[in-house]
């Protein structure tokens, strides 16, 4: 992969300049001094005293020669990073500028400088500081104006990495880019004009669930629901199915389908390990045959089952066609956390926009304004930070760490003090903290099953208050009722040809990369992006 980038367009001084030089002068006093020319001429103080903290090497002898030439993505990533070396190394000479200059002034107003000095020449002297204070001033405001036009400059790299996974750029759009004029702005502007807007393709009747996005191995259902004697009915990738417990007392999971006459399973009962139907008696195993058929010869009758395991409080099937993984994935909550709730929902809306919805936390001040997020400001930049290969990372400003595990699953870790409020800069420096998992079974093309699991760090008595899980279960609820009137309008229009996903922006990241693991899923890739 390649990504247009130039050394103009970085417009770093590395590819422009050549290396400062040290010039002895000498200066008025007893302090021993020495000047560092930078590329614009002036010079920079430097005291022995600080030279520890100050002493850090220029970076531009070091810049490779990228200028004018079509860089890849190593490449440009590696200028990127002299850049930003560059400008801590500017800025600790812009910052020690102020320093010696400071010194100078409590120098010149010593009282024992009056002792051999006049008044008039104490004036001139304080006159050159304010001047040379007030030009070191302008240089960091300057070297303040580099660092943005730097987070820009990342900011435009990245743009361009996405687009390159969004596949959004042609060839040629690649080449034009690469020939833009050599002013670093104009460069800059010419080719952020000349790319296309990134935009996600999900519009339209949601269609059929590909093969390969069944080849996982799927939640569906807490073991603390399925009783020895009870059954669970589900929907998954829009078949019926039920789940119950054969005679050894492990889960089985068999189609919700007699194969008599076709009547539902899970209107019968469970009797010793099999599941009998209420028309005519016929009873299943948890492998599917049929052990009796009262009232008639017993026949070589089989209806189809999944593969069906229990790990760690939950019940797992495997849906597709080729051999199952042989492990299953853990999604217990860290060391520490007590689950407190687990809550089972059937929604009417696709998976696909619920994991949307529930990647994203930008919405949050505007969505759930009666609920969590009531009374909280309105952030001037909202981002989610996370590795470039990742499907995990956390929220800036929000102390929440957030995950997507494939195929359906998300995990979030937040940073509490008490309920409804927030603190601390990062999830790790709050005292407290609320542990979710949301599972997004796909039952039918717009139905999801959700099985949503909270653990807190604290506060374990609350395990033991009587109707606890109804209180849990009415708060969740809430807050989910101010997500689904939403979700529902968007799978209304998407079913009639909107794109809902038109125009991504920053902190829509780990919901597009959802969406490209997903889209790769269906294209039947065997390297899937963002996952080892």
């Amino acid at each position: 992969m390649t990504a247009v980038a130039t050394a103009s367009a970085l417009s770093l001084p590395i590819s422009l300049r050549s290396p400062s030089k040290l010039v002895p002068r000498k200066v008025r006093g007893n302090i021993g001094v020495f000047a560092v020319f930078g590329e614009d001429g002036g010079s920079v103080s430097k005291k022995s005293a600080w030279s520890t903290l100050f002493n850090v090497e220029d970076p531009r002898p070091k810049a490779p020669l990228y200028k004018g030439k079509i860089l890849d993505v190593n490449q440009a990533l590696e200028v990127a990073r002299l850049d930003i070396q560059y400008l801590d190394w500017r800025a600790r000479q812009d910052v020690l500028t102020i320093m010696m200059l400071h010194e100078k002034v409590v120098e010149v107003l010593n009282p024992l400088a009056r002792d051999y000095k006049s008044i008039g020449t104490l004036k001139k002297d304080l006159a050159e500081l304010q001047d040379e204070l007030a030009q070191a001033h302008k240089q960091v405001h300057i070297s303040e104006a580099r660092v943005s036009a730097a987070l820009d400059k990342l900011a435009y790299m990245e743009e361009l990495v996405n687009d390159r996974l969004l596949q959004a750029r042609s060839t040629t759009e690649t080449d034009q880019a690469a020939t833009s004029p050599s002013s670093s702005a104009q460069s800059l502007e010419t080719a952020k004009r000349k790319l296309p807007r990134k935009s996600l393709d999900v519009s339209g009747p949601v269609k059929s669930y590909h093969p390969s996005l069944k080849n996982f191995w799927y939640p569906v259902a807490f073991s603390a629901d399925l009783k020895d004697d009870t059954m669970i009915p589900i929907e998954c990738f829009e078949e019926p199915w039920v789940i119950f417990r054969g005679k050894d007392g492990r889960p089985g999971c068999v189609r919700n389908t007699c194969a008599h006459r076709a009547c539902p399973l899970h209107l019968g009962s469970v009797n010793e390990g099999r599941i009998q139907c209420p028309y005519h008696g016929w009873e299943y195993s948890t492998d599917g045959k049929c052990e009796k058929m009262p009232s008639t010869k017993l026949l070589d009758v089989r209806i189809k089952s999944l593969p069906c395991f229990e790990q760690e409080g939950m019940i797992w099937v495997w849906p597709g066609s080729e051999p199952p993984a042989a492990k299953l994935p853990s999604l217990q909550p860290p060391q520490g956390f007590v689950i407190h709730a687990e809550i089972v929902m059937e929604l009417p809306v696709e998976h696909g926009l619920l994991l949307d919805n529930l990647l994203d936390l930008a919405h949050a001040p505007f969505t759930h304004t009666s609920t969590f997020a009531k009374g909280w400001s309105v952030p001037s930049l909202v981002k989610f930070l996370t590795p470039a290969s990742g499907l995990q990372g956390y929220w800036d400003p929000y102390p929440i760490d957030m995950e997507f595990r494939p195929p359906c699953m998300v995990l979030s870790t937040i940073g509490i003090s008490k309920p409804g409020k927030l603190e601390g800069q990062s999830a790790k420096q709050c005292a407290t903290h609320l542990h979710q998992l949301h599972v997004c079974l796909p039952s039918s093309r717009q139905k999801t099953r959700l099985l949503y699991r909270m653990s807190l760090d604290f506060a374990p008595i609350l395990k033991h208050v009587p109707f606890m899980q109804h209180l849990w279960r009415h708060f969740a609820e809430k807050v989910l009722n101010e997500d689904l009137r939403l979700v529902i309008g968007q799978q209304e229009r998407m079913i009639n040809g909107a794109n809902v996903w038109n125009w991504p922006v920053a902190y829509d990241k780990l919901g597009v990369r959802y969406r490209l693991w997903r889209d790769a899923v269906e294209r039947g890739e065997k390297r899937l992006p963002f996952t080892k």
